[in-house]
């Protein structure tokens, strides 16, 4: 729990209590209760290992690692990029509570190359994963969607994967139908499950109903829970050769 909380660095209650649930087995398809939730947060806030506070621009508790738990200094919760990396973190939990292990993307290896917001890994199904609660100026799309053919292409991407609102969605899947090859474009997902405050208001379902298959040859092996950053062209080429 504290490697994930290093990766998100920031999480709600609700989003810690999905990632708890995929302790036991590394499945499942609910969050662990309230209580229990609650109880881990309380017991590791007296530990020292994690802190909360509730900002007053904010509706619910934001909970992050300690520089003793994790080594890392606290996260700024004024920021303006908080509501987004709350809305990452809601999905990243989800991810793990199927299987998955999470991870940071790579950085850009130039100015034509493209960060997302995580990359989620289960044998061989590799998918990059984008939240979007505001969309971007159309101008930035179609370089997005070149990067992310590129690496359907060579990456052993199985899928892309952008969550966010409802607007935001649209705007994404306008400019996918424009910018991403018809051979490619059923594996870009758009899915509407946020609202304007971030909070997560879809059903876990649509994320696991569409999986494709797997691209050949591809595959990390990593075990759920191991979050770092991820290499990713280096990573994936040593182990594909295998």
């Amino acid at each position: 729990m504290l490697d994930w909380l290093s990766v998100v660095r920031m999480a709600d209650q609700e989003a810690v209590r999905w990632a708890l649930a995929a302790l036991p087995d590394g499945h499942a398809e609910q969050p662990v209760g309230v209580r229990r939730g609650n109880q881990w947060i309380a017991r590791l806030v007296e530990e020292g290992l994690v802190q909360r506070a509730q900002p007053a621009f904010n509706d619910r508790s934001i909970i992050w690692a300690t520089h003793q738990g994790i080594g890392k200094v606290a996260p700024n919760l004024y920021r303006q990029t908080t509501r987004h990396e709350i809305a990452v973190a809601a999905v990243s939990a989800r991810y793990l509570a199927r299987g998955y292990t999470w991870f940071r993307d790579r950085r850009p290896a130039s100015v034509q190359d493209h960060q997302v917001d995580g990359v989620a890994v289960k044998g061989d199904i590799v998918e990059l994963v984008e939240v979007e609660l505001t969309a971007k100026t159309l101008g930035r799309y179609k370089l997005i969607c070149n990067s992310h053919a590129s690496r359907m292409t060579t990456g052993g991407i199985t899928r892309v994967v952008y969550l966010g609102t409802a607007e935001a969605t649209r705007v994404v899947s306008s400019q996918a139908d424009k910018f991403i090859f018809r051979d490619h474009r059923p594996r870009l997902l758009t899915l509407s499950t946020f609202d304007v405050r971030g909070r997560w208001i879809g059903s876990e379902a649509q994320l696991w109903d569409t999986m494709p298959e797997p691209v050949a040859g591809v595959g990390t092996g990593a075990g759920a829970l191991v979050p770092s950053e991820l290499p990713i062209h280096e990573l994936w080429d040593s182990e594909a050769s295998r």
